[in-house]
């Protein structure tokens, strides 16, 4: 018995209890709990994108509803920017994952995903599937269906408006309303049936608003007897929050896009569609003909005799009054036929009980990462702080052995136990989505994780319990607990680290000529005392030196760097490097990348180490760039790469006398759309311009714009973007000397982009602009705004939507050498110049 309660246990919670301080719930929150173990209903919200949920109505359906609610998130946000740090691609969306998850954790609500990959922006669901690959991401929500079994389905977005919004957007809601009749179809997706079985949700809606119809005047004409209103603004005072406010905080935890917002408060309505299933009959209640109390299950009726009474009758002064009733619950519980039900509602109760005897149960390891085969050392501390009768029968380590204690746990003494157990062979600890290469549009998962938002940890400790002489199991996860003086206590996981790692300082390593560059590797050391060898693989036309190099790295955690000496081949060529450490007859060829940031967890993430070598055949004028960081990029460092000397400036402390100091001035991605202080900096930019200088600036959106007057000259931001990487580039100003000079720009300087063409082009300028370029996705009008020249004065200014923050760490030939030319404009000499005109 003691086995199939913790495999219970495991399969349902195990990915909830990563490395978070453990939650030690209040009266109020013990009894919140039990008001949701005595609702038996389920609503899953589908959208795209992390920030996609509308947390108002999931917190609504979690806290007010009671109702068991999950978010399915097809992607976990890719292709987006971030506004935190530099990660891009799949550690941000593995920041992403943390955020969702940290917003779950305020509106009360379970996360879930789909393998689909953001790629980034698409026009149409079309494109998105044919990316995505249909089959298999329907296949995923299909299976999420069948897994959490809801009773109502509500999609953010409408399936009806193909081409007018994000592709990927339609897409969810497209994929929803199919897999609504799928989920029940036996002959839909039969391999799923031999771990779940098939589903029918009672009925699904279009989470609508005003904005869908242009304005609050145009929906207040619509006809609404389709619809159900919810007043999502209502109070809960047990939280001392409104349900509004609860899901402000919640969104604000999409921190890397930028959602940190002020709570709002007060009576809200919301509106949701009714698209498929059986209507609603004139009611605002999306359960409305289901039961959702415990005689929806056989036998129900006794537990909910019990629970209803503990709810009713809740003791906050003392929830372990109610443990004999729970304790009797759980064994009828126990004995529900059906399963899907009997496995939810033992998890919860799991929690109630151990929340009302104020059991502290930690298993902490002496270190945060153990290698493969290493003994991990573990100390148990068990606490019951309640007067009910307790006892530890034993514990099972991760290895299987028991440890048999039959100790009585009396009220608030605390027993210590040290044990150990070997690593053995499990896989590295990685996010399970990366552990193999995907293509564009899709990860690949075992079958057995697809939908988790993270990887369930390999090692638990299962603590066998009598609790009132009646058998429990309870699991823990082994983590790593430390404190620092000006932090307080932490937490970090506990996770298996290879031998060796080893990283490469940059992603790309681009040659401007001949001439040979030291590239950095460091090595980490996963154990002790590690010695070894590191070499480089590296392309044919390529020359390193020396061949290979000594490791030898006393302890644990610490870090070698060797430099390797590459020399490039004389002509344009590109290709991969990668570092190859090898121990004994082991040979590691991944890095082993750590995210550290105060809102999310500490996250870690195996990745192959490789880096692309560039030699370029590029000319440039000019040496010293000033840089004003936006959103973050990895722009100056590429510059830097092409040997200019690139300098951050603080807006704050510009003035004239600084500007003059450099060659160029440019703007990071939405400096505009993220620095307040940059407006009353302006126009001593202008200026800068006006008096001979060069001022490039980067994409912005018109949303949130800081500044009224963005260029010197009118210029106004559309929502203008050209997402088919491959789209043609026409030159329009062939002349113009920043396709000339210093580098002739071809057709042929637009091939191997990446995710994008760019975004966010001007859509209306003043004459005074030139436009350089023209492209535009299939089937749609030119777009000529991705880059415009101005001269202003005796200088120049630039605005660019061309997504260089993309190119450059992607090591894009063309993007470097046009980046390099809008550099040097204006520094052509009198014979270039009598050249050009030519």
């Amino acid at each position: 018995m003691f086995r199939s309660l913790t495999f219970l246990l495991t399969l349902v919670f195990s990915v909830s209890l990563l490395a978070q301080a453990p939650k030690k719930p209040n009266s109020s929150e013990i009894y919140e709990a039990i008001q949701k173990l005595n609702v038996l209903g389920s609503v899953l919200y589908v959208a795209a994108h992390p920030d996609d949920e509308n947390t108002r109505l999931i917190a609504y359906m979690a806290n007010h509803v009671k109702a068991r609610t999950a978010y399915l998130s097809l992607t976990r946000g890719d292709g987006g920017q971030n506004l935190v740090g530099p990660e891009l691609r799949e550690l941000l969306g593995l920041i992403r994952t943390q955020e969702l998850l940290a917003a779950r954790r305020i509106d009360g609500g379970q996360q879930l995903f789909t393998r689909a990959n953001d790629f980034g922006y698409s026009k149409h669901p079309d494109e998105t599937l044919s990316i995505w690959d249909k089959n298999e991401v329907l296949s995923d929500v299909v299976l999420a269906i069948r897994k959490f079994k809801p009773d109502v389905i509500i999609n953010r977005f409408d399936h009806r408006r193909a081409g007018r919004t994000h592709g990927h957007h339609t897409a969810s809601a497209l994929l929803s309303m199919e897999a609504f009749d799928l989920s029940n179809n036996p002959n839909s997706y039969p391999n799923q049936l031999s771990k779940t079985e098939v589903w029918q949700p009672k009925r699904l809606f279009y989470n609508t608003s005003w904005w869908r119809y242009g304005s609050r005047e145009e929906f207040a004409k619509i006809d609404k007897s389709n619809m159900a209103m919810l007043d999502i603004g209502v109070y809960y005072p047990l939280k001392g929050l409104s349900n509004n406010e609860l899901a402000s905080m919640a969104s604000s935890q999409h921190l890397c896009q930028g959602f940190g917002r002020p709570t709002t408060r007060g009576s809200q309505e919301e509106y949701i569609e009714f698209l498929k299933g059986d209507p609603l009959n004139n009611s605002n209640n999306v359960f409305e003909g289901i039961d959702t109390s415990w005689n929806r299950v056989k036998n129900g009726e006794a537990i909910g005799t019990l629970l209803y009474d503990v709810e009713n009758n809740f003791n906050f002064k003392n929830p372990a009054v109610h443990l004999p009733q729970l304790m009797e619950a759980y064994k009828l519980i126990s004995k529900l036929e059906d399963e899907h039900w009997k496995t939810i509602k033992i998890n919860e109760l799991y929690s109630i009980i151990e929340s009302c005897l104020g059991l502290f149960i930690e298993v902490k390891s002496s270190s945060s990462s153990m290698t493969q085969n290493q003994t991990c050392n573990l100390d148990i501390e068990v606490l019951n702080r309640s007067d009910i009768d307790v006892n530890l029968v034993n514990y099972v380590l991760p290895t299987g052995i028991s440890v048999s204690k039959n100790i009585n746990l009396t009220n608030n003494t605390k027993f210590n136990f040290e044990e150990g157990f070997n690593t053995n062979t499990v896989d590295y600890t990685t996010p399970y989505w990366l552990r193999s290469k995907g293509t564009l549009g899709m990860y690949k998962a075992d079958s057995d994780l697809i939908g988790l938002p993270e990887t369930p940890r390999a090692f638990h400790v299962d603590f066998n319990l009598l609790i009132n002489t009646i058998p429990i199991t309870i699991s823990k996860p082994v983590v790593y607990r430390y404190s620092k003086p000006d932090k307080g206590e932490l937490y970090k996981p506990f996770e298996i680290v290879p031998e060796a790692s080893a990283a490469l300082a940059d992603k790309v390593y681009i040659f401007e000529n001949g001439n040979p560059k030291d590239v950095e590797v460091v090595v980490k050391a996963g154990k002790a005392n590690l010695e070894g060898t590191i070499e480089l693989a590296y392309p044919n036309d390529w020359e390193v030196y020396p061949k290979a190099q000594k490791i030898s790295i006393a302890n644990k955690g610490d870090v070698q760097k060797v430099v390797f000496t590459i020399i490039p081949p004389k002509t344009q060529s590109e290709g991969l490097i990668t570092p190859m450490v090898k121990i004994g007859d082991q040979i590691y060829t991944r890095k082993l990348v750590e995210i550290d940031y105060a809102h999310i967890p500490f996250q870690t993430a195996l990745l192959p180490s490789e880096s692309k070598v560039v030699r370029l055949d590029i000319k440039k004028r000019g040496e010293t760039i000033g840089y004003i960081e936006g959103a973050g990029d990895v722009v100056p460092e590429s510059l830097e790469q092409i040997g200019y000397n690139v300098v951050i400036i603080d807006p704050n402390t510009i003035t004239a006398e600084l500007l003059q100091k450099f060659d160029a001035i440019v703007v990071g991605i939405r400096a505009y759309n993220t620095l307040e202080t940059i407006k009353f900096k302006q126009q001593q930019l202008f200026d800068f311009v006006k008096a001979g200088g060069n001022l490039i600036v980067q994409y912005n959106t018109s949303f949130r714009l800081k500044v009224h007057q963005l260029a010197p000259y009118e210029l106004k931001l559309s929502r203008d973007r050209v997402t088919d990487e491959h789209a043609e580039v026409r030159l329009l100003a062939k002349d113009h000397p920043i396709l000339n000079f210093p580098n002739k720009i071809t057709p042929k300087d637009f091939e191997g982009w990446t995710q994008e063409r760019g975004l966010y082009f001007p859509n209306q300028w003043a004459d005074a602009f030139t436009p350089i370029l023209s492209m535009n996705d299939k089937g749609e009008t030119p777009k000529d705004g991705s880059l415009l020249v101005a001269k202003y004065g005796k200088g120049h200014y630039i605005y660019t939507g061309l997504s260089f923050f993309r190119e450059f760490p992607a090591g894009v030939s063309g993007a470097y050498r046009l980046f390099a030319n809008m550099l040097s404009i204006g520094k052509s000499d009198i014979n270039q110049a009598k050249t050009l005109d030519d």
